[in-house]
């Protein structure tokens, strides 16, 4: 496995049968997932578009690492969200803003 950090996005959209219920029951879920990683990992964008259906979320992790809170986002957020992860190439630009 590489070692190096790399940036990642997360972008996810509303399914078309999620209720608000099914929303309110993730989103602590969420969040709780983000503010683990934020606390154990390093620095995590996240929020939604102003259209509000879409959501992002940028962090720089090892290929391991971003499999894994992939997995764990997946497994949150099954059927609710559609959700895809893409290794971005942009510049190590989180590593920088945080310190």
């Amino acid at each position: 496995m590489d070692n190096l950090l790399k940036p990642w996005v997360i972008v996810s959209s509303i399914g078309n049968d999620a209720t608000e219920q099914d929303i309110e029951k993730i989103r602590p879920k969420i969040i709780s997932l983000v503010d683990n990683w934020q606390s154990t990992k390093g620095t995590m964008w996240s929020g939604s578009f102003s259209d509000q259906p879409s959501s992002m979320a940028v962090f720089e992790a090892t290929d391991e690492d971003a499999k894994k809170f992939y997995q764990e986002y997946s497994d949150v957020c099954e059927n609710i969200l559609v959700h895809h992860m893409y290794q971005w190439d942009a510049m190590p630009i989180l590593s920088v803003l945080s310190k």
